[in-house]
C-alpha cells in the first residue's frame, strides 16, 4: 500500500541523515517505527548495533594511521620534548 506523508523539513533531514548513516531506505525505517508504535514491539538491537550507535565501531577519521601508531608517535614526541635532542658528538 502506498501512503504519502508530509514531513517537516527538520524531520525529513533527520530521516535522510539517519538513512545514509544506517544504510537503510526511508521506507524501511518508517515501517519499522510504525510497527513499533502500533504493535507495541521494541526491536531488540544486537550488541554490535548498540556498540556501533555508541561510536565504538566504525572508521576512525583522521590521518588513516592506526590508533596504536599515532599513540606511539605522541609518546615519542612527548619524550623528545621532555629530554630534548641529545647530540652524540
Amino acid at each position: 500500500m502506498t501512503t504519502t506523508v508530509r514531513l517537516p523539513l527538520r524531520v525529513e533531514q533527520a530521516l535522510a541523515t539517519y538513512c545514509v548513516e544506517a544504510r537503510r531506505t526511508k521506507s524501511e525505517v518508517i515501517v519499522e517505527l510504525l510497527e513499533q508504535r502500533f504493535m507495541g514491539t521494541q526491536a531488540e538491537r544486537t550488541p554490535y548495533e548498540l556498540a556501533q550507535e555508541a561510536g565504538f565501531i566504525g572508521c576512525v577519521s583522521g590521518t588513516g594511521k592506526s590508533q596504536a601508531a599515532s599513540a606511539k608517535e605522541r609518546v615519542v614526541a612527548a619524550i623528545r620534548r621532555k629530554h630534548g635532542k641529545k647530540s652524540s658528538a
